[in-house]
């Protein structure tokens, strides 16, 4: 199994979404350009508390909100917030 699918997991990204139901699950989901950026908060007792991932529309449709996305990648680290997890996001997309 890959690493980024053994964070996905560890974290509950699902692998397979829509940009409505990530929005309605994590504290920060943006559209960009044809990827959506995910930054949220996960407990972590040494400060750095921010997961980052990148999914990819899996369609050939208008990529709105509804259609389905498809993970792509997932951060080994973790942030000190969610600026620098989307910034992370942005780098990787």
């Amino acid at each position: 199994m890959s690493k980024m699918i053994e964070l996905a997991r560890e974290y509950r990204l699902p692998l397979k979404s829509t940009q409505e139901d990530l929005e309605r699950d994590w504290e920060t989901v943006l559209k960009y350009g044809n990827r959506i950026l995910l930054a949220g908060h996960w407990y972590n007792p040494d400060g750095k508390s921010w997961i980052a991932a990148v999914y990819e529309f899996l369609g050939d449709g208008e990529m709105d909100c509804e259609d389905f996305i498809g993970i792509r990648e997932v951060a080994e680290e973790r942030f000190e917030d969610n600026g620098h997890a989307i910034a992370w996001a942005i780098r990787n997309a």
